[in-house]
């Protein structure tokens, strides 16, 4: 009876092994194609002929991307835009969360009501794009870092990520040390959340750094584009304008497909940072998410 539960368990193990791999495969694939796509030539990208492997390999698409000002541009943009956003959306939720983890905070289930409320209602577009601009925020940077800097959602899991972590006894031994509240939040329950901040860093940073919608809606300066929405004008329109200054007609002719050969060339570049600071955080990640959601 043992062997055949054993035998049973190697059948269950291969096939959910099997359908990882099936499934690592569905998903690197398209990092995959358009990596190569990335360095394959005009001719090949136009003619469909890049199916897994680079072909007529050349760096062109990316020696593009350093001469195409409008893409620097847009990067210093997102960059600014992601790194200030998520700086002042941790702060914001650190500190309406830490109050109503608290027994002692009166009222507490009030506020949770109301930012439940939040959560399955809104005003919609219009009504938020008439107070964006009754508070003069259009075409500023605030409005694409501050309609978005608080979550109910982040909140919650934060809220329940200090409920289970910071101990009541950890509190009261503070307190009989004359710790006040300030300095307790400040000098033990920040430094103990480390896995949780990291978590909605990651959560914050991945959605101010792919965002176009808002800055679609709220920017009108093509100086003030984050990379994301030089990226979709790419994309969508496939125009290209070089500066003449840096590009000499004769290497405009020569590459006539350089449009379609930019359009992977920025996804690549646009995706580096988040690739490269993930692995920095995932541990945190995971640790975060699984004790911040066990209960709400």
């Amino acid at each position: 009876m043992r062997r055949k539960i054993i035998s049973q368990d190697k059948v269950v193990y291969f096939l959910n092994y099997l359908f990882l791999v099936c499934l690592f495969c569905i998903v690197l694939y398209p990092i995959v194609y358009i990596i190569s796509c990335s360095f394959s030539s005009g001719d090949a990208l136009m003619a469909g002929r890049v199916k897994l492997l680079p072909v007529g390999f050349t760096l062109d698409s990316y020696k593009a991307v350093f001469r195409y000002s409008s893409i620097w541009t847009g990067y210093k943009n997102s960059i600014i835009y992601t790194v200030l956003g998520t700086l002042i959306s941790l702060v914001l939720t650190l500190f309406a969360a830490y109050p109503l983890s608290r027994e002692d905070f009166q009222g507490r289930k009030i506020f949770m009501g109301i930012f439940l409320f939040t959560m399955m209602f809104s005003g919609g577009l219009i009504p938020s794009y008439l107070l964006i601009k009754n508070l003069g925020l259009l075409d500023t940077m605030w409005a694409i870092i501050l309609p978005g800097s608080v979550s109910a959602y982040n909140i919650i899991v934060a809220r329940t990520f200090f409920d289970q972590t910071i101990s009541r006894e950890l509190l009261e031994a503070a307190q009989m040390d004359g710790c006040a509240d300030f300095p307790f939040f400040v000098k033990i329950v920040v430094p103990l959340s480390a896995p949780i901040i990291a978590t909605l860093s990651l959560w914050v940073a991945v959605s101010l750094w792919n965002s176009y919608f808002n800055p679609m809606i709220y920017i009108d300066s093509s100086a003030k584009y984050p990379l994301q929405l030089v990226l979709r004008r790419i994309l969508l329109m496939s125009q290209v304008s070089f500066d003449s200054s840096s590009v000499d007609p004769e290497t405009i002719e020569r590459n006539k497909y350089l449009s379609e050969m930019l359009k992977y060339g920025t996804i690549i570049i646009s995706s580096l940072p988040l690739m490269i600071a993930y692995p920095f955080i995932q541990k945190y990640f995971v640790k975060g998410v699984m004790i911040g959601s066990v209960k709400g």
